[in-house]
């Protein structure tokens, strides 16, 4: 495989638990992901690429960092429309590769947003 060409693998799934799944669902929804299963205790929602979030309510979850990061084109917009549409985020911090800031969804969690570096080999 040349360096120019899409790995053949992929992330398929990451999953979070949250007390609030209706509220995570939402939330998830608001930042632009697209719902593809809900049932009485699971949401499952696709982002950019085909990965899929698989949400699980959880009454004993605690919340914690998230086990996966979300990145985007734009930091410094997507963190504009976060506060605008007044999600809890962090401020700005500014990274060797990456600038990245933190959004809580409303089960507590919190997860990392980072800028991107997708196509630039020179930074892995």
């Amino acid at each position: 495989m040349s360096d120019k060409q899409r790995p053949p693998i992929w992330v398929g799934h990451v999953d979070i638990r949250t007390t609030k799944l209706d509220e995570t669902e939402d939330f998830f929804k608001t930042v632009g992901l697209r719902s593809i299963f809900r049932g009485d205790e699971v949401a499952v929602l696709e982002f950019r690429g085909g990965t899929h979030i698989v949400v699980i309510k959880d009454e004993a979850a605690e919340p914690t960092d998230a086990t996966f990061d979300l990145m985007v084109e734009d930091l410094d917009e997507t963190y504009a429309q976060f506060k605008s549409l007044n999600l809890e985020v962090s401020e700005i911090s500014e990274g060797t590769i990456h600038n990245s800031f933190y959004v809580t969804e409303p089960g507590g969690n919190r997860i990392v947003v980072n800028s991107t570096h997708v196509g630039d080999h020179s930074l892995v």
